[in-house]
């Protein structure tokens, strides 16, 4: 099965900006931001008419996907519904959810009715004919109600850890996780999931189909509702005029999903990127050197990433492949007092992916090969593999697991379970990084090959950037704090997946989110597999100096428009 909510081509590189602009009135990319809103938790469709609601101000809205005119249907009964959260219509019923009760009332009254209470809080609701499903995350289920009797009919588990929002298309159930970043489509009567798919933007909490303006166009729209920090005027404090706050964010926006089946992953939203990563010579001390080759990693083609073009900043490169990745390699002298600028720049079309693979789906594969085995299961790059520390970590860490899939995700969360997230000035060894109980993306990198390649798991080093992830912010440049690294891990048969290295301790000791185990979201820019990013070199090989004693970099990211996702 394919499913393709298509939206319009990008034009050639020549016409993008008319094209973007055209687009900002296609359904399938406009963004819809509701006016006077501050948090929607819930969306849902008659087909033709949008509603979402907003928790904050207990507003049932009519919103038209074309204009962001919003209108408040529930303008007398806004306490009945602040606080409410989920959103689900039926003719002319609309169901939704206060703390521990499933509620409904009717267009013409909006007085609520009780439908059911649950011993946890409810996050979302569905009605599709004779039944309601519920989901609660304290309780970790989807729960199915007959809607007549309000008798529980069964229970699925939930997909994913967050907060979740329901809606139903025909056979199947669509669920979005604010955790999670996904959205999952399941069979409506059994739970099993057939795919999940990345959101483009953090926090999703509402998801419904809704037609276009062809009465055949459907538009899968997801709503996000989340906090942002900006900076404003404090004209009552003229020793520190400007202030750090926070204001509520919240819009929706379409997504748009390729599923392939027979290569087991999702595509989703994607943007056209330029990308620019520049050094500025700018030596510590007097230097002279001839004969310098300067060699820095090109973006990769792959599945969720293509590479359009790339051109040299400065002075020309050019082009070798080492290992099966594109390098740029610049040949220069650097003399005393020189200053210049040299680099590559890159249009990219980056998409999130989220691959598919099962436990059961790995139960059979076969033997690593000796190639691999000895390229990828060896201590490589200072990862401490022969010290007891690190030894018996990876042997805690699968217990007695065999199964691939799942031994990678317990090494993972054993890994969270007892690093923390900071940065460092340098890369420390393993062993250092498990005492400290601390490290950046760069040690939780080293720590995950170690306890990965001890169990037997090929992995291997991927970075090198992600372009900050601000997909509507387009057309101005956007500059990265870090860089990032994250790894991959080798299924045979079937090939490299990705495994995202920052700890996803967004709830305390977990359970901790899969949205970034098998998958990428589209901000990631994939440059360097097996190979070191930038480095030196002369012939005579008499460099005494390294590369941050001679230039500074500078890495920038331009948001172009959004692609189609074929």
């Amino acid at each position: 099965m394919t499913l393709d909510y298509r939206p319009v081509p990008l034009a050639v590189d020549s016409d993008i900006h008319s094209t973007v602009a055209a687009s900002r009135f296609d359904p399938q990319r406009r963004t819809i931001r509701p006016i006077g809103v501050y948090a929607l938790r819930g969306l849902a469709s008659t087909g033709d008419r949008l509603f979402a609601l907003d928790s904050i101000r207990g507003y049932v809205l009519e919103i038209d996907p074309k204009t962001d005119n919003t209108t408040v249907v529930n303008p007398s009964f806004v306490q009945e519904f602040t606080d409410a959260v989920g959103l689900s219509v039926d003719g002319d019923e609309i169901w939704f959810a206060r703390e521990h009760q499933v509620l409904w009332c009717r267009f013409t009254d909006f007085t609520p009715q009780h439908f059911v209470t649950l011993p946890y809080p409810v996050n979302g609701i569905a009605v599709w004919k004779s039944t309601v499903y519920v989901s609660c995350q304290k309780a970790g289920y989807i729960l199915i109600f007959d809607r007549t009797s309000g008798r529980q009919i069964t229970r699925f588990p939930a997909p994913g850890v967050g907060a979740e929002n329901l809606t139903v298309k025909d056979e199947e159930l669509w669920v979005s996780d604010d955790v999670e970043q996904t959205v999952y489509c399941m069979d409506r009567a059994t739970g099993e999931v057939r795919f999940s798919v990345l959101t483009p933007f953090a926090s999703p909490s509402g998801v419904a189909f809704h037609n276009g303006t062809d009465a055949d166009e459907s538009v899968l729209y997801v709503s996000y509702a989340q906090e942002e920090a900006y900076i404003r005027d404090d004209p009552n404090n003229p020793e520190f005029p400007y202030q750090l706050t926070f204001r509520d964010r919240t819009f929706i926006h379409p997504l748009h999903v390729r599923y392939l089946p027979e290569q087991q992953y999702t595509l989703s939203n994607g943007y056209l990127i330029e990308m620019s990563y520049v050094e500025e010579i700018s030596p510590l001390e007097e230097v002279d050197i001839t004969d310098l080759e300067w060699h820095i990693a090109l973006p990769a083609d792959t599945p969720r990433q293509t590479v359009r073009s790339v051109e040299a900043i400065g002075i020309p490169f050019t082009e070798r492949i080492k290992d099966g990745q594109r390098v740029a390699v610049f040949k220069f002298d650097i003399a005393s007092h020189q200053g210049f600028l040299f680099g590559w720049k890159a249009l990219l079309e980056l998409r999130g992916i989220k691959y598919q693979l099962k436990p059961t789906d790995v139960e059979r594969i076969p033997a690593l090969s000796l190639e691999y085995q000895r390229k990828y299961l060896v201590d490589d790059d200072d990862l401490a593999m022969d010290t007891p520390l690190i030894t018996a970590a990876a042997q805690e860490a699968i217990g007695t697991e065999t199964n691939l899939l799942r031994k990678i995700l317990k090494i993972r969360n054993y890994v969270y379970d007892r690093l923390s997230y900071a940065i460092k000035p340098h890369i420390d060894t393993p062993e250092i990084v498990w005492e400290r109980g601390t490290g950046s993306c760069g040690e939780y990198v080293g720590v995950l090959l170690a306890l990965a390649r001890l169990n037997g798991i090929a992995c291997r080093t991927v970075g090198r950037y992600k372009c900050p992830p601000y997909a509507d912010r387009q057309n101005i440049p956007l500059e990265p704090d870090f860089n990032h690294v994250w790894i991959e891990f080798f299924v045979p048969g079937y090939g490299w997946l990705p495994m995202e290295s920052n700890v996803d301790d967004v709830i305390e000791n977990g359970p901790y989110p899969t949205r970034f185990f098998m998958g990428l979201p589209w901000y990631h820019v994939e440059m360097g597999k097996d190979i070191t990013f930038e480095s030196i070199q002369t012939p005579n090989q008499s460099l005494d100096v390294s590369i941050g004693d001679l230039a500074i970099n500078h890495v920038r990211f331009t948001i172009l428009g959004e692609l189609p996702t074929d």
